[in-house]
């Protein structure tokens, strides 16, 4: 594996969103032995960008479910926003649906706390032109034309790779289109039985303990 792509909330973190230790050293083992990670995630990118500066990552940024990419120093938005927004004016007029802090910087997707069960919500939407994703940490309303997938082969082309010299690691339903066609695909312990269902390895440990069983265990770091 060249690279490996890893996603944020669930696991390279606990349900409460404490970073782990252990996932911290595992990826920046594999840095300093010339793997570039890049983080793919939900999150806006100003959070992401901390995480990566933080855990010493070098291989980019994919934000807000693919809605946003930061590579060489570049940001590029691909989602459109008005579609998600045309979305929550519907449900919030039905439904007592309130966005999540922070809200204001996000610029491609909406997200929203889990106060309605995400079925109503995909239920309330299906007319409309967006994806529904449900992370166990929040609702997102996203683009469907852009996913973490699409967006990290825009990523990785810019690094002279393909989805086929990827490690990819998550567990939530959002992260399967970037795992599905990865190289090595990896599901950690606490992860949905979907993305389960398409892993080549799954941990025996949960969130960040399984990072770094399955960094340790397939690139020796």
């Amino acid at each position: 594996m060249r690279a490996i792509a890893v996603d944020i909330d669930g696991t390279i973190t606990d349900r409460e969103r404490r970073l782990s230790l252990e996932a911290v050293r595992a990826l920046r083992g594999a840095e300093e032995s010339g793997v570039p990670v890049i983080i793919v995630t939900g999150n806006i990118l100003c959070f992401a960008m901390a995480t990566s500066i933080l855990m010493g990552t070098t291989g980019g940024v994919v934000a807000e479910n693919g809605g946003v990419l930061y590579i060489n120093d570049e940001v590029r938005v691909l989602g459109d926003m008005s579609k998600a927004e045309r979305a929550y004016s519907h449900l919030k007029g039905i439904y007592p649906v309130r966005k999540v802090p922070f809200s204001d910087l996000r610029v491609s997707e909406i997200a929203l706390t889990r106060d309605v069960p995400a079925d109503t919500v995909r239920e309330a939407l299906s007319g409309f032109d967006v994806e529904v994703y449900d992370t166990g940490f929040a609702i997102h309303l996203t683009d469907p034309a852009v996913n973490k997938g699409s967006s990290m082969e825009i990523l990785l082309e810019s690094m002279g790779l393909g989805m086929d010299d990827v490690m990819a690691i998550g567990d939530s339903e959002n992260d399967l289109e970037f795992i599905e066609h990865a190289g090595f695909r990896v599901a950690v312990a606490n992860a949905d039985p979907e993305l389960k269902a398409i892993a080549d390895y799954v941990t025996s440990a949960a969130h960040g303990e399984g990072v770094a069983e399955a960094v340790q265990r397939f690139l020796g770091v």
